[in-house]
C-alpha cells in the first residue's frame, strides 16, 4: 500500500471518528511521528443471553470491552408479551446506562438453537420448543438491527476473539445445556449443514441416560451444569462451595463428571488435534481444577508427543451476550 494511500485511509478513519491522535513518539532525529490510536466508544453493540429462564444483556465496545451487564430471571415464551417486554428491557438498559443509541449498530440476540445461514430463523429449537422462529418476530419490539444467534458458536467466537496465541480451537460450553464451536485457521467452521461443534450429542455413554434430543447417552446429560447444580439444591456456586469443602458426595459426583468430561475432550483432541477451551456456566470455574483434568485426559492419550491443551474461558461474565454483541462488532469493522 503506497504511503499516499495509507495517508487518505487515516484522513478518512479520523473523518469518522475512529481514530485519533494521542500525542507523538520520542524524536529519533526528525519531526516526531504522531501516535493515533482507536476510538473505541464511538459504536457499541448489544448482545441478548436467551435461556429457559433468564434474560442476560451485555453492551460492548469496538474493541470488544464490556460496557455493562445485567441478567433477570424471565422465563421464555414464544408470544408478543415475551418480545414486547425483551424491547423495554433492551430500552431501560440503554436508558439506566445513558448510552447514546445513536452510537447503537445493532443486537445480537443468541438461543440455544441452530440457525439458519441468513440468521433470519431458528431451524432447530428443542430446547426452548421455537423451532421455525423468526428474528423479525423477536425483534418486533427492538429499536436496532438484529441478528439470530447460535448461543455456543458466538460464545465460542467472544473466546476466540480475545486469544491471540491460538489459530485451532475447539470450543465447549458447559452451561445448561452443552454446546460447542469450531475454529480452524482462524475461521469458524460451520459444518456443510451449520451443525459442526455439537459435542453435546456425542454419545459417550451407549443406551446412557435419554437426552431431550431423543438419544441416549448424550455427553449433554451427564455434564451440563445442571447435573451439578440439581445436587445442590439447584445452585452451581453451592455445588463448588461444598466441593472446596471436600464434602464427600459432592467430590463424589465431581470425580465422575470429571471421567465424562475427559473422556469427550479427549474424543475431540483425537479427531482435531486442537487446543480446547472450556466456557459456560462451568468452566467459569473450571481454572482450579484444570490440571486434574488435564492429567485425566492425558491419560487417555495414546500419542506421547505433544500434550493436549486445555484452556479456560477468558469471559467469565455474560460470553454468550458478548459474543452475540461482537457479531455485530465484526460485521461494522469488515465494513470500514
Amino acid at each position: 500500500m503506497s504511503l499516499p494511500t495509507v495517508t487518505q485511509n487515516l484522513k478518512d478513519l479520523s473523518e469518522m471518528g475512529l481514530i485519533t491522535n494521542a500525542g507523538t513518539f520520542e524524536s529519533t532525529g526528525g519531526r516526531k511521528a504522531q501516535v493515533l490510536t482507536c476510538v473505541n466508544d464511538v459504536k457499541m453493540a448489544i448482545g441478548l443471553d436467551i435461556t429457559r429462564n433468564h434474560i442476560g444483556i451485555v453492551a460492548i465496545d469496538l474493541a470488544g470491552d464490556i460496557l455493562a451487564t445485567q441478567r433477570i430471571r424471565f422465563p421464555f415464551g414464544s408470544n408478543d408479551e415475551y418480545y414486547r417486554n425483551v424491547g423495554s428491557f433492551i430500552d431501560a438498559f440503554v436508558e439506566r446506562n445513558r448510552f447514546d443509541s445513536a452510537k447503537i449498530i445493532g443486537v445480537g440476540i443468541a438461543v440455544p438453537a441452530l440457525i439458519s445461514e441468513d440468521e433470519s430463523m431458528v431451524v432447530y429449537g428443542a430446547i426452548l420448543q421455537n423451532t421455525g422462529e423468526t428474528c423479525s418476530r423477536f425483534s418486533r419490539y427492538i429499536a436496532y438491527p438484529c441478528i439470530l444467534c447460535h448461543d455456543s458458536e458466538v460464545a465460542g467466537f467472544a473466546e476466540f476473539w480475545v486469544a491471540n496465541d491460538v489459530k485451532n480451537v475447539f470450543y465447549i460450553s458447559l452451561g445448561n445445556s452443552i454446546g460447542g464451536a469450531v475454529f480452524f485457521d482462524n475461521m469458524k467452521y460451520l459444518g456443510d449443514t451449520r451443525c459442526s461443534g455439537e459435542i453435546g450429542h456425542m454419545i459417550i455413554v451407549p443406551e446412557g441416560k435419554k437426552c431431550y434430543c431423543g438419544q441416549k447417552g448424550c455427553f449433554d446429560t451427564y455434564c451440563a451444569a445442571t447435573v451439578l447444580a440439581d445436587t445442590a439444591k439447584g445452585s452451581l456456586e453451592d455445588f463448588f462451595l461444598l466441593l472446596e469443602q471436600g464434602e464427600k458426595k459432592a467430590v463424589e459426583i465431581w470425580n465422575v463428571y470429571l471421567d465424562h468430561l475427559s473422556l469427550a475432550i479427549h474424543n475431540t483432541i483425537m479427531l482435531f488435534d486442537c487446543t480446547v477451551i472450556l466456557g459456560g456456566y462451568v468452566g467459569m470455574y473450571m481454572e482450579k481444577y484444570n490440571e486434574v483434568l488435564q492429567e485425566k485426559v492425558e491419560a487417555q492419550n495414546p500419542f506421547k508427543m505433544n500434550r493436549s491443551v486445555i484452556k479456560i474461558c477468558q469471559y467469565k461474565t455474560e460470553a454468550i451476550a458478548a459474543g452475540a454483541a461482537l457479531r455485530h462488532i465484526e460485521r461494522f469493522i469488515k465494513a470500514i
